[in-house]
Parts: structure tokens; sequence; C-alpha cells
């Protein structure tokens, strides 16, 4: 009889693991916090990787679904310098094996995949204890209880899942990233749109940056990255949007209009996004009937693979489980061995790339790295 899964968290990760089982006959539940699939914008722009998000996306047997979402066109990247002048401009002529989707679209192919009920909406994870014998009980928010026999930390960066597993907890980077949007850009921000172009533009100085991504509708979105102290970002009232608008823009006076407009203009309410990691290399012991996937295994600097990871790690160990019917500890540990130093490999490569982007020689290590220098640390 094969183990039902428990799994914790119906983001990308979550998501893949259980269409991954439901593809090789292996029932599993889905808990996730949010209320519905709609209860909040789900991200913008993922580029899904030949060598990671693609795989697991075939593993599922939703590939050819996926390439129906893919936006033409967006693999362009473009990096300006301050005052506008643009440094390096590639064309997209799809064939870096980098196709461009919007987050939530992908993640609701995931979810329709599934069989009806797989995905228990509202069920936020408050904590778990262990019962013995690899059993688990996950109580929620809401005063229920679930019991797994297997169990799955899909929960992200928070996982209430790992420490069951670890006592590593994530620690902040020392960069926060300040998220806004900007819609119909050529519209009614022409300016900003042209800097930006057809796919993304990043406009960098050591310590801080501004990039942003054209997504579907012509939508501007920004990630404005600024190596502070949390503490000078708890100063800011982000309650208020013009001011805070306003505060962050200033650590980019002289820089070009079109560029901090990207920041003044913007049409939603600026939102933080502090970026913590877990240590490189994060593993633990073999713990009988439970395992973490993505984030919550792996936590890293953004980097672009981040959510190809957590794919991936579902769909291998989806795989896993379904070629060890009769030993899960024997699935689990396949699983691991080669999770982790996969994802100590990625980590490691994120904190080489933040360098490059926010570092001393920013923006030039980059612009090497792009331009396809051996040693763009040089």
């Amino acid at each position: 009889m094969r183990t039902p899964v428990t799994i914790i968290g119906a983001g990308l990760g979550g998501l893949t693991l259980a269409r991954v089982l439901h593809v090789h006959g292996i029932p599993s539940v889905v808990h996730e916090a949010e209320a519905s699939p709609a209860a909040r914008a789900q991200g913008g722009m993922l580029d899904i990787h030949e060598h990671n998000g693609q795989p697991a996306l075939r593993a599922a047997g939703l590939f050819e679904e996926f390439r129906g979402l893919v936006l033409e066109g967006r693999e362009t990247t473009r990096a300006l310098a301050p005052d506008g002048t643009v440094l390096f401009a590639d064309a997209d002529e799809s064939t870096r094996g980098r196709p461009e989707v919007q987050r939530g679209e992908l993640r609701r192919l995931l979810f329709d995949s599934l069989p009806e009920g797989t995905v228990r909406w509202g069920h936020k994870a408050e904590g778990v204890r262990a019962l013995g014998g690899g059993r688990h009980e996950v109580r929620f928010t809401d005063g229920t209880t679930a019991v797994a026999d297997l169990l799955v930390g899909a929960d992200g960066a928070w996982s209430r899942v790992r420490p069951l597993l670890s006592d590593a907890v994530p620690t902040y980077t020392g960069t926060s990233f300040v998220e806004t949007y900007l819609y119909e850009g050529p519209v009614r921000h022409p300016a900003a749109a042209k800097a930006v172009g057809g796919g993304a533009m990043m406009a960098l100085a050591p310590g801080r940056g501004i990039s942003a991504h054209r997504e579907s509708d012509d939508t501007l979105h920004t990630y404005v990255a600024l190596s502070r102290p949390r503490a000078w970002f708890d100063a800011v009232d982000f309650t208020d949007a013009e001011a805070t608008a306003a505060r962050i823009a200033a650590e980019f006076e002289g820089w070009a209009p079109e560029l901090t407009a990207l920041i003044t203009d913007g049409e939603t309410a600026p939102v933080l996004r502090p970026l913590h990691t877990l240590p490189v290399g994060h593993r633990w012991e073999r713990v009988p009937g439970v395992t973490l996937l993505g984030d919550a295994a792996h936590l890293m600097i953004p980097s672009g693979e981040g959510a190809n990871l957590a794919m991936l790690d579902g769909a291998e160990l989806g795989a896993a489980l379904a070629a060890h019917p009769d030993d899960t500890e024997a699935a689990l540990a396949a699983y691991e061995r080669e999770m982790f130093p996969r994802g100590a490999a990625e980590a490691a490569e994120a904190v080489r790339l933040h360098d490059l982007m926010f570092g001393e020689r920013a923006p030039h290590g980059l612009i090497a790295m792009f331009r396809g220098d051996e040693d763009p640390t040089r």
C-alpha cells in the first residue's frame, strides 16, 4: 500500500509534487494558508529553465500546456547606467532556454491539473509535532489538525515543518527589495516603458539598484534594491505610499527620471521585501516520515533559480516515492542525496550573482558575465 503524502504549502514546489504523485497514482493532500487560489497576487514573471524547471513540468505531464503560457519576447535583457545610458542589451531570439511566464498562471496550471479537493485552502499550519513511527500531527490556526504518515514541508522561508529537521532559521542578508507596479506602461508611462524595453531591465550601482520587467498587458513590475539595515526600513512608514515612494527615490538622487519614475509613479502601494537566506549548504540528518523542498529546504538570495529549484525538488521527490512504493525512507534518502548538493551549489552561485549586481564593481561585473567573460569578478 502506497503511503499517502501530506504537503504543507501550495506554492509551485508543493503543487508540482502533488501533480507528479497524481501522475503516478499516489494520493496526496496539500494544505495551504491562503483562502483561495486568487487570495493575493502571485508575483511577477518567471523564467523557466531547461535544466530544472522544464524537466519538472515534463515529469508533471504539463510541458505543452506550459508552452501555451509563455510570453514571447520577454527574454531580452538590458543593463542601464544610472543616467539611463544603455550599457548592455541583447535581443530575445528565444534560444536561451529560459522562456518567461507569469507565476500566477503557472500556479493555476498546476492547481487545475489536480483532482478536486487535493488542495485544502485556508489551512495555515501553526505547528507540527512528532507522534512516533514516522507519523506527525500538523496543527492549523483554525484549531483543526491533520495526522501525516509522510509529511513534506513546502511552506517556504518561515516553514513550520523545518524545526522537525533543523534548528536553522533564515537570517537577513542586509538587502531589501521594494516592489512597485506601473500599468499600461507605453501609454501611461512612456519614458519608463522605453527604459525597461521589451523584457528585463537592470540599473545597478554598489548597494542599490532598480530592476523592472515588462509583464503581460504591458505592466512594468519593479523591484528597487537597497542594501540597508532592517532598522532603516523600519523607520519608513510603508502605510503612507506617497511618502514611502519619495523616501526610497531619494536614495537614487541624480539618477535618470525615467528610472526613478518606476518608484515615484508606482500605482500600487510600495511593498517591502526583506531578503533572508538559510546557510549555504543547509542540510539535516534523515528523520523518518518528513522532508522539505524549495525555500523551506534551501532558501537563497534571489537569483532566478528559486522557483525552478522548488519545482524540480517536487518532481524528483514525487519520482523517488513512485520508484520506492514500499520503502518511503529509501525514497526520502534518495531524494535528499540529490537535493542537498544541488541546493548548495545554486545558493553559492546566488551569493556570487548578488555580489556582481550590488557589490563594489556593480554593474561592470554583471555586464562582463553577460558578455561571456570567463572571470567577471576581475
